[in-house]
């Protein structure tokens, strides 16, 4: 059976707090429906200071998931890494893996937004010795065992659930990312589909004498809604799409390779691009896809219809793909 996500990162343009807050107690109630119809993943990610309020506490967020659900995992999509204190990353880690029975999976990535790094005053040029340092500290951290850490010896506890430790991957779309991997033996997130990364992972792993694994985009990896008449659904709904599309792609350099990138700056590019996909129920199960995302409150679209997407999602598609 493929694999099937929902996405949110509770992006509201201009919300007030009232209207925030009822996205955020939706997003909670649609992942524990989605629990209940056997949808595989919880996917959210972090990002900071953003006008139109993408979230940027994804450990709080997957917290009220856990306690909502039984068996659906959650994936951090990325954390910033250099961003968090690494002691303190490690205790929030472990007590959501300790909460969820091991059900979190974190992808750490060192981001590409200076100004995210301006923000809490973090030295964007010492981005990558800060991922270090964190990779390291949390991986002796979750031993239980006393450590040198800056110059003094701690202990952080409690113990995490999983063994050895949680689910941890790195991220990114840079050589210096799949060396980071190789060396810690930890498994490898390429950003986007790249065979050719892919396999400069598994030289470093020989070459490092460590043990890992890949886990990378399909060539394809489109963000889905599901509605009975698309077209309705693109000319009510589609500004939303594209709002999110053109955030997205505003903090995109040309050197940054994304499984989720569009150029489109109109609606017609957006639907035309394929990224982004309103799709029947059939049109959905034709897709014939590995991975099935689905994006219910993409751009701050309308609870309502984030609903309508998902319960066509989970009594129109799901019930077939898991023939496939």
């Amino acid at each position: 059976m493929p694999v099937t996500v929902v996405r949110f990162n509770l992006v509201d343009p201009d919300a007030a707090p009232a209207s925030l807050s009822a996205r955020y107690k939706a997003a909670v109630e649609m992942a524990a429906y989605a629990d209940d119809r056997g949808i595989t993943t919880v996917q959210t990610e972090e990002h900071h200071g953003v006008a139109n309020n993408w979230l940027p506490s994804p450990f709080a967020f997957a917290g009220a998931v856990f306690g909502a659900t039984r068996h659906i995992a959650v994936t951090v999509s990325a954390i910033i890494g250099p961003l968090h204190d690494p002691l303190r990353l490690a205790e929030d880690i472990a007590v959501l893996d300790l909460l969820s029975g091991g059900r979190l999976v974190t992808v750490a990535g060192i981001g590409y937004r200076p100004e995210e790094y301006a923000l809490f005053d973090v030295d964007w040029k010492r981005r990558g010795a800060l991922q270090d340092e964190l990779l390291e500290t949390v991986l002796k951290a979750w031993t239980g065992e006393e450590f040198a850490y800056r110059g003094r010896t701690v202990r952080v506890t409690p113990r995490p659930f999983s063994d050895p430790h949680p689910l941890l991957l790195v991220g990114g779309s840079s050589k210096a990312a799949a060396r980071r991997a190789a060396r810690l033996g930890l498994p490898f997130f390429p950003s986007a589909h790249l065979p050719e990364l892919e396999a400069y992972y598994k030289e470093r792993l020989i070459e490092y004498g460590t043990e890992g694994w890949t886990m990378m985009p399909a060539a394809e990896t489109p963000l889905l809604h599901i509605a009975e008449d698309p077209d309705r659904a693109w000319a009510e709904y589609g500004g939303h799409f594209l709002h999110e599309a053109r955030t997205y792609a505003s903090w995109q350099s040309g050197d940054i390779r994304s499984a989720v990138k569009s150029a489109a700056t109109t609606v017609d590019e957006l639907r035309a691009e394929g990224v982004y996909r309103i799709l029947t129920p059939d049109a959905c199960v034709e897709q014939g896809l590995d991975n099935f995302v689905l994006h219910p409150l993409s751009g701050g679209m309308p609870i309502d219809e984030g609903w309508r997407s998902l319960h066509l999602f989970c009594e129109n598609v799901l019930p077939r793909l898991k023939d496939l």
